[in-house]
This record gives structure tokens, sequence and C-alpha cells, in this order.
């Protein structure tokens, strides 16, 4: 099902961005404080391109931040790599030098390694040695002329906080697989670039990077891989002429997709039990997950990233899905909780639905992460606009992330009580009581009319509702609550013809509907038993997300994605100050709650289980 049936009256442009495409910034508008807004970040210094803004902690406490930058657009020549260091936690940054001069060969995707105790910080980046002009064993004369994503796996250091770079730089040897040996030059030059940041494991360091067969059409990185290079002695070698490496996983394939020819970005952390989960995207519509029990020689079969072992798998698109482990043994995904199954479509827009940014916390059990529902973490006021390719920084109790849209990059402060929300996401059985300013407890069927509260403007504000309610069938034009006057101004909630809940927004001028997911997967509808249905109005992303019995809905195999857009227009919902709430259903409904405020999923998830025991009987 497409956007513009999903979105009824909306109708909102698919970004149909190839690899090296340039993104606007979206102008100056005034977006408020919304710490998720991405105009509210502090930007890193960057030359035009900017990308993969990666932090590692000094010794000496401060932030130094290392990214690739060039005056042209991703992949032009002159393409390098910079760093730039922060006193102030990322809201003001020194002048950046050069880790690899604009003069020189591309230098691209930089990636961070502070060793602990010593003070030295490594960085590993693809390094166009051969200084090549022209890819001639390209499909494509656009990609022809992309070298940044071939030639050495180069790495220098920094013994003074990134003051400055070792002059000589050194090269990783690469053992050749059968991708290298099946792509255009038969091995004798290989194609790979890495994403993230290394990590300290028990026994040396770590980073993921990909293998890249097939470079051309469609989509540059044709056929892929994901692989790992280790070093068992980094941590203690101070010569670094004398650092050994290992490819992994041991063999001729690295990891790939249950059905698509792409597994790329590979990245990792390291289990509290010391195994090792690495995520990594496809173009099949979800992001892969992997466990390695044997320190990365070898690893799980091919398979999709879940929310749990044996649940529903995660819906991601091509883009970066980067997995954290933070000081506490905890876990943090970024992705972007959109799917769409593309291996077969030429229509096909590479690249594109990158935001928002949403997240998952991660819990360790038994030697499998079992992810919480997501929150949106980031998000930029123009849809079209992409964001990925996140950091995160922990400092002296505080959490942050950075992110780029190509053209900027910013770091900003999250909200603690986010994470820690999601961490403890499984255990809360708490009603939220901030913002409640509608409750009708009792049970009722085709109630008695009652009054809503006025809500808040959509331009800045939210609101949610939530009710519990039994339904003896699931046939069309149901009414839960409906404040709606003749000229359509104001809000519903009825039942679809396609047996979910349907809400509709109008301010008299636009009018906005979403429904729940349709179909029989988790958070769908039931019929003769009770259920939890919370929706979600968030005026800052303009978003309206559907909960139902805890799960947040995601789409399911119906559609791509279970939330939705509306317009930034959109504004004062309300309907007459006595709009009466009249139930005409064909069943129960009580608990039915209002709030003047968007609540987080987490705060959701809480209400649902603080009512689990009562509310079924």
């Amino acid at each position: 099902m497409t956007r513009r049936e999903l979105l009824s009256t909306i109708s909102l442009p698919i970004l149909a961005a190839t690899l090296d495409a340039q993104e606007s910034d979206g102008g100056s508008q005034n977006q408020g404080k919304d710490p998720r807004n991405i105009l509210n970040g502090f930007e890193i210094p960057r030359e035009k391109y900017s990308d993969q803004p990666y932090v590692v902690i000094t010794k000496d406490g401060n932030w130094l931040c290392v990214l690739t930058t060039g005056k042209g657009s991703e992949g032009a020549p002159a393409q390098h790599i910079i760093s730039t260091t922060s006193a102030d936690k990322g809201r003001t940054w020194s002048t950046p030098i050069d880790i690899e001069p604009a003069t020189g060969p591309e230098a691209s995707w930089v990636m961070p390694l502070a060793i602990p105790g010593s003070g030295r910080v490594y960085v590993f980046y693809t390094y166009n040695a051969d200084n090549l002009r022209l890819d001639t064993m390209s499909n494509s004369k656009t990609y022809a002329k992309r070298v940044d994503t071939m030639g050495e796996y180069a790495y220098k250091y920094t013994d003074d906080y990134g003051k400055s770079w070792s002059a000589e730089r050194y090269f990783i040897p690469m053992r050749r697989m059968r991708i290298d040996r099946d792509n255009a030059y038969a091995g004798k030059r290989v194609y790979f670039w890495g994403v993230g940041k290394p990590i300290v494991t028990h026994n040396g360091a770590m980073f993921g990077f990909a293998k890249v067969g097939k470079w051309g059409d469609p989509g540059g990185m044709v056929t892929s891989q994901g692989c790992f290079m280790h070093s068992p002695n980094i941590l203690t070698e101070k010569d670094p002429k004398k650092l050994k490496w290992n490819l992994l996983p041991e063999g001729d394939e690295g990891l790939r997709a249950p059905k698509g020819p792409v597994s790329d970005e590979a990245n990792l952390v390291e289990l509290n039990d010391g195994s090792l989960y690495a995520t990594y995207r496809t173009i099949d519509g979800f992001n892969c997950g992997a466990y390695s029990r044997d320190q990365g020689r070898t690893w799980t079969p091919p398979a999709y990233a879940v929310y749990e072992p044996g649940g529903r798998p995660i819906k991601h698109p091509r883009a970066a899905n980067f997995v954290r482990k933070f000081s506490n043994g905890k876990y943090l995904l970024w992705y972007h909780n959109h799917g769409g199954q593309s291996v077969l479509s030429s229509k096909w827009s590479y690249y594109s639905n990158r935001n928002p940014a949403w997240v998952s916390g991660g819990i360790e059990r038994h030697g499998h992460i079992y992810w919480s529902q997501p929150e949106i973490l980031l998000y930029h006021p123009d849809p079209d606009i992409r964001t990925s390719y996140p950091d995160f920084i922990e400092d002296q109790g505080e959490f942050y992330v950075t992110e780029t849209i190509k053209t900027y990059a910013r770091v900003h402060k999250v909200d603690r009580a986010l994470l820690e929300a999601l961490w403890n996401q499984a255990e809360n059985s708490t009603r939220t009581q901030k913002g409640l300013v509608f409750t009708s407890i009792g049970s009722t069927q085709n109630g008695k009319p009652q009054t809503l509260p006025k809500l808040p403007s959509l331009l800045n504000g939210g609101f949610t509702i939530e009710f519990w309610i039994r339904l003896w069938e699931l046939s069309a034009d149901q009414t839960i609550l409906d404040t709606r006057l003749p000229n359509g101004k104001g809000i519903a909630v009825t039942t679809s013809d396609r047996s979910t809940y349907s809400l509709t927004l109008n301010d008299g001028a636009k009018e906005a509907t979403w429904d729940t997911d349709p179909g029989v997967h988790p958070g769908t509808l039931k019929v003769g038993v009770w259920q939890h249905v919370a929706l979600v109005v968030d005026g800052g992303p303009k978003i309206i997300t559907a909960i139902v019995d805890g799960i947040l809905n995601d789409g399911g195999p119906a559609r791509d994605y279970g939330w939705g857009r509306f317009p930034p227009e959109l504004a004062d919902v309300n309907g007459t100050t006595d709009s009466p709430i009249r139930a005409k259903i064909f069943g129960n409904i009580k608990g039915l709650r209002i709030y003047d405020r968007y609540l987080r999923t987490s705060e959701v998830v809480g209400n649902y289980r603080a009512d689990l025991n009562t509310a079924r009987t």
C-alpha cells in the first residue's frame, strides 16, 4: 500500500535520492526547543559534505571527533578526513585539522579507537592508495567517478589528543575472500568501507566493515558482505608496525542477508557473557542481527534482527543501524522503523526513509538481547531530509548522540529519562499522571455524553487518547469518540473497513487520518477480548503512532510502517467546548483517558501494564 493511500488527504513526496545526493538543511524556521528536533543540535565543523561524525573521549577529558568531509558531494574528488575537539561536550569545537589532506588520494569513512589508559587514539579508514581517478570496471558512468570505497585499509594515530596525527600511515593486510575474487578486478583491488567505531573486547579490539563485490548500478554497492577486523595486541603494543590483524569470520564468506544481495555496515558489541552481537543493513526491509560465541570466527546463520528471540523482525531500510553498549551493561539500537522489501523492485528509492530516527533499549538475557518497543530519538522537520550514521557518547553520567544529514553534522544531548525508560520498559507497571486531563473509568456500552477537555494546538503540542475496549465484531463505522462539528473540525476515533481503529484529525481546513495496523500480527485488533489501545499525536515530528496491548504498530506484513505523518499546518483540532463523547459500538469501553501531551511509548506500555490484571475482567 502506498503512502498516499495510507495518509488519505496528505500528499508527501517520497525521497528519491541516490547515495551522493545532497540534502538541504530545511531552513531556519523556529522549531521550538524540542531536543529531538535535529535543528536544535550543535553543529560540528565540516567543509561542505559531512559524514560519519564519531567521537571518543580522550585522556584529558575532551571530546575528539573525526569525520569524512569535502567541498563537493559524497564521493567527489578531494574527499578526506579531519578531526576536531570540544572541551564543552560538543557545544563548541576547535578548528578542524587534516588527518589526511584534500590534496592527497581520497581518504574516507574514518573510525576512531581510544586505547584505554595510554591516551593514544587510532583511526581506521579507506584510502585510495593507488590514487585511481576512474573505476573503469564500474557499470555506471556516475559511480565510475567514485574512488572512495577501494584501496587499502589504512590507520594513523595521535598521542596528543588530536592536536597532530602520525605522518606515517599504516595498512592492514586484507585477506581475499570469494566476494573479492568475484569482483571486476578478480581481487587485485578490493572494495570496502566501514562505519561506526571499533570496540574494546576481552581479547583486543575489533571493528566491522563491508566488502563489496560489485560496484555501480543499482545503488553503488550492488553486492556486499559484512566482515570484521580483530587485533589481539593493539591495546598493549606501542609500535603500530607490530600490530597483528585477523580478518573475520574465518572462511570464504562474510555475514549475508537472508534474501537480498546486500549485507553491509556491520557494527558490533561484546555481550556481558563474552559473546559478540552484530547488526548490519540489507535491502530486504529489515536489518540483520547475528551472534558469535567464538570471538567472531563463526556467526549464526543469516537472520533478520528481532525484538526478542522468536519475535517480530525489526523493520529498517538501507541505512545505518547501530548498536551500542553503555557502562550499565545495557544496549541501544538506532534504526528507522520503516521497512519495505525492495530486492526485486526497479522503482525503489535507494537510501531513503531515514527520518525520524528511532531507538530501542536492549537488555541481555541468557546470551541474547531483548529490545524494547521503540521511541523517536531525533527528527528533522522536513520529512525528506535523511539523518544517519550516529554515535553515542556517555560522559559523566550523561548521554549524547551525533548524527549527520550529509551537509550538516550535529551533536545532541539525550534525555537520560528516555533511555532509562527504554531499559526498564519490560518491568514498568506504573501509570503516568502527567498531562492527564480526562478520565472515564467506568465500563460503557453506547455510553452517556461526556465533555472532552480542550486539546493543545498541534503546531507545537500533542495529545494522547487511550482506552480499554472489547468489541464483539470488527465492522466499520463503530464510534469510540467523535467531537467533530458540522464542518468536520474536531477529532474522531472509529472502526474502519479494514478492521482497525481510525483516528481523524481536522482543524477546519486540513484533515489527516491514520489507523492501527490491519491484520493478525501482534498489536492488531481481536474480537471478544479486552484490548488496550493508545493513539499518540506528536506535534514535534508531526507523527501519529498507535500502540495496541503494549505493542507499537510497525505495519506488520500489510504495510511498510505503522506510524503516519500529518500536515505541519494542522493546528487546532478541538470541536465545540461541549463536544460529547458518545460511544456507539458493539462492545464495551472502559478506562478512557486523554492526555494533553504526547506520551512516550514507554509511558503507554507502563499504563497498559498498570491495568493488565484488572482491565481484562
